[in-house]
């Protein structure tokens, strides 16, 4: 049986490239053909069709026909979860940091 946090880091190292996060991103919203994330992601098709090949095996996102079109979205509300709490972490501490360089510039030369 595979460790726990094994599993986590797999998880992590699927999410570990950004097309996937943008794709993630994008199906934050609701289902998308994949026409619609070839416009929002920019890259070619045959690279978008990778990335979304891992998510779909690692169980992250599903995909149904529907008509000419190929459907995706995430596998449940979760993802779209840690998607959310990511940007808060990242903006938390970027706020930080600001701060930071606010402290810093407004010191005097004397003592830096």
């Amino acid at each position: 049986m595979v460790p726990l946090y094994q599993r986590k880091a797999e998880f992590f190292r699927t999410l570990g490239h950004p097309v996937r996060i943008r794709v993630l991103e994008l199906l934050g919203d609701g289902p998308l053909a994949v026409r619609d994330l070839l416009a929002d992601v920019e890259i070619e098709a045959s690279s978008l069709s990778q990335q979304l090949a891992v998510l779909r095996r690692a169980g992250i996102v599903t995909s149904r026909r529907d008509g000419g079109s190929v459907v995706y979205e995430l596998a449940g509300p979760d993802v779209a979860d840690l998607m959310a709490a990511a940007r808060r972490f990242l903006t938390e501490m970027i706020e930080g940091q600001s701060e930071l360089l606010e402290a810093l510039r407004d010191e005097p030369a004397a003592t830096r």
